[in-house]
């Protein structure tokens, strides 16, 4: 998450944190900021059999108390509206660029441009131990499709400070993305070896994930993550996939995130 979608974002708590004057209307009252970053261990790209090391930044920005609960797989967002029960607002992901040298198995395949999805995101917290989040977002530069994620995570606090989360995921995209990422014309099937596919929009992937999280203090948080993907539909039919990748995509990683407010009064 950075260039366009991180620095929008980014620009939004900054300017939260400087500009007491606009305290009045949407602005008005206590706000939160939390920034991090993410140690991953992950495949090299969605598909491949191949994996690396890579970092990811953390931020999320919203009105009133922090959330009771927020996955690391939550992309950076700005909650618009916050309750109890329900937090609304605008999600934002980085996408990065994809080339053959991103991995050997994407030799001959054309180049995917870095770019970002901008969109909605809700969270419903179902109960006071449960949360459900779902994210729409629309491809901006390295795609032009559309991007579901659902997710539920149950979380119990095992000790003070400690606690324990873990839930299905589901991906849902249409054409526009997996034309981008799984698709293989004519002219690449002859430059790579690959048989063509032209896929269509459907569930792409199905999983779960769990984390373990520590409120070091009331401001720093830190976190271990695992989670396992498999590809479905459109993308596990791709002779990417099929043909030099794998379906099963198992990611974890460790995190550390700090939290401040910021009060217009």
């Amino acid at each position: 998450m950075q260039k366009a979608s991180l620095a929008v974002l980014l620009a939004a708590g900054i300017a939260l944190a400087a500009s007491p004057a606009t305290a009045d209307g949407l602005f008005s009252g206590n706000w939160y900021v939390t920034l991090g970053g993410a140690g991953i261990s992950a495949p090299t790209f969605e598909g491949s059999k191949n994996r690396k090391l890579f970092f990811q930044p953390i931020i999320s920005v919203g009105r009133g108390g922090a959330p009771r609960f927020a996955s690391r797989n939550d992309n950076p967002s700005f909650a618009i509206y916050s309750s109890d029960v329900l937090r609304a607002g605008v999600v934002g992901k980085f996408l990065p660029g994809r080339d053959a040298g991103t991995d050997d198995a994407l030799a001959g395949l054309s180049e995917i441009e870095w770019g970002g999805e901008l969109g909605g995101f809700a969270d419903v917290y179902v109960t006071d131990w449960m949360r459900a989040r779902a994210e729409l977002r629309q491809g901006i530069r390295s795609h032009d499709g559309l991007v579901a994620d659902v997710a539920l995570d149950a979380f119990t606090d095992v000790a003070p400070g400690l606690r324990v989360s873990a839930g299905p995921r589901l991906t849902y995209a249409t054409s526009g993305y997996t034309q981008a990422y799984y698709g293989v014309n004519a002219t690449e099937s002859a430059a790579s070896g690959l048989s063509a596919y032209d896929p269509d929009g459907g569930l792409t992937s199905y999983g779960a994930g769990g984390a373990i999280t520590w409120d070091a203090t009331d401001k720093i948080s830190m976190s271990a993550f695992t989670e396992y993907k498999r590809l479905a539909g459109p993308a596990a039919d791709s002779s990417l996939v099929q043909e030099g990748g794998s379906r099963n995509q198992l990611m974890f990683g460790v995190s550390a995130s700090y939290k401040f407010g910021v009060s217009f009064d």
